[in-house]
């Protein structure tokens, strides 16, 4: 569908979930996997996560987004999106830069899932204690 119009592309990351993003010229459409960002996040406030960035540098209505993520669940998701088009929107316009980070869109969210270590239940959950 999109295939032989030109595109930015960015890769968006939280969390253990990946997205990659291409902005098309378009009208302001948002499709994840292949499905209507309405109909693929329940919640408006992931839905408000993942316009952030176009509604803060007044480009929602020139860009279709496109966009396939993978891995965590739907907060992890909207973040990993929104990262992403960040990204793009640097691609198409440097000047933007500035906005973009002052808001905190351009900085990767850091906070992953602690690895389980051996000889506890969980990251640092010890066996319950037993006198007896």
């Amino acid at each position: 569908m999109f295939e032989a119009k030109p595109y930015f592309y960015g890769t968006g990351r939280r969390k253990s979930s990946v997205a990659r993003v291409r902005l098309y010229a378009g009208t302001g459409k948002i499709t994840v996997n292949d499905r209507d960002m309405d109909d693929y996040f329940g919640l408006e406030t992931l839905k408000l996560i993942v316009r952030q960035p176009l509604a803060l540098t007044g480009t929602a209505d020139k860009f279709d987004v496109v966009c396939r993520v993978a891995g965590g669940g739907v907060t992890g998701q909207a973040g990993a999106i929104r990262h992403g088009i960040a990204r793009a929107l640097l691609q198409s316009d440097a000047e933007l830069r500035p906005e973009l980070k002052k808001a905190g869109f351009l900085t990767r969210d850091p906070r992953m899932k602690e690895r389980k270590k051996y000889g506890l239940k969980a990251a640092r959950r010890a066996p319950q204690f037993s006198k007896r």
